[in-house]
């Protein structure tokens, strides 16, 4: 599998969850390892100083180490849902302030102890975040429109790891779009394409592939 690309991805990374999902739906075919972030491969490290996930090498040699470049480079190669041409000015802006400010609250909301700070403040100020995707979502399936575009999957993950700290506590609060929303990326084909499970890759091993995605079925 030389002539492919080498994605390192961690299961449960919100950023590597977001560059499976859109090279899935691009049907670029790549070989996945499969890493633990206590222990990474040295090849890894190699490729890309940074030390974190994702990181795709190409076959001629270079490397993208951003989870959304990784997004635009498979999609700029095939886009069959259009993700890229759906509200590009809106998606930038949803983008930054999910991966600067909404980022910053999940951390310190979800591993409190490690950031010594009181999670509920962090909880409340990241639900503000999402009460405006809710407003957002009003009459409407995805973020732009009933079909899902770049924005609803660079977003969904984190989406899902704020919901998922406190499962109960979400599910009871005012935001019926967003738990809607959420409910349907959590069950698509998609979503479970990108979340099978792989064997830690340590050097030597067989290649593993990211798993056949044929679309989503169209109720008739």
């Amino acid at each position: 599998m030389a002539d492919l690309p080498i994605l390192y991805s961690f299961r449960r990374c919100p950023y590597a969850m977001r560059t499976r999902m859109a090279l899935l739906v691009s049907g670029q075919r790549c070989t996945v390892r499969e890493v633990l972030l206590r222990d990474k491969p040295e090849a890894m490290i190699e490729a890309s100083p940074k030390a974190t996930v994702p990181v795709l090498v190409l076959p001629e040699g270079g490397v993208i180490d951003q989870s959304l470049d990784i997004m635009r480079w498979a999609l700029a190669k095939h886009d069959p849902e259009g993700w890229l041409g759906k509200g590009a000015e809106d998606t930038e802006a949803l983008i930054a302030e999910n991966d600067g400010p909404f980022k910053y609250h999940l951390d310190r909301y979800k591993y409190a102890s490690r950031h010594d700070c009181d999670p509920i403040e962090h909880r409340d100020a990241g639900m503000m975040i999402l009460a405006s995707l809710d407003r957002r979502l009003a009459g409407r399936q995805n973020l732009f429109a009933d079909e899902r575009a770049l924005a609803d999957i660079a977003l969904f993950p984190f989406v899902r790891q704020f919901a998922a700290t406190d499962r109960q506590w979400f599910d009871g609060q005012a935001v019926p779009n967003l738990q809607a929303w959420l409910a349907r990326h959590l069950e698509s084909a998609l979503f479970a394409a990108a979340m099978v499970r792989l064997n830690q890759w340590h050097p030597g091993d067989g290649d593993a592939m990211l798993p056949d995605y044929a679309g989503e079925a169209v109720a008739s």
